[in-house]
């Protein structure tokens, strides 16, 4: 069973930053594309940024600019780095794991960011 597993989450400012990491074990990184979505209280979870095996990325609108998502093959990590953060960038965040052969998808347990003063 794969299993990803966020950390990285926590309180901040507005205008400041957080790095959130997804560890994926036991898994031939290379057969897969890695996501972070998002879900706030009340909305459905969005797509946030996602990178494929070699590397391509796509970012939604409302982070472009803000948010990078980055993988290392080495250490099976994926990353993202929010900068400029919003009070509305707020919610629970997930890592995804979509296998290239077969579709599935994985799904982490997420990790709660939030912007507040």
């Amino acid at each position: 069973q794969i299993q990803p597993v966020e950390s990285g989450g926590g309180l901040v400012q507005p205008g400041g930053s957080l790095r959130l990491s997804c560890a994926a074990s036991r898994i031939t990184f290379s057969l897969y594309s890695m996501g972070w979505y998002r879900q706030a209280p009340g909305n459905e979870r969005e797509m946030v940024a996602r990178i494929t095996n070699d590397g391509a990325t796509n970012v939604a609108d409302s982070v472009q600019g803000r948010f990078t998502i980055s993988r290392d093959h080495a250490k099976n990590m994926v990353y993202l780095q929010m900068n400029s953060l919003k009070p509305e960038d707020t919610a629970v965040y997930y890592c995804n794991v979509h296998a290239l052969l077969g579709g599935l998808d994985y799904w982490g347990q997420g990790t709660q960011v939030t912007v507040s003063s």
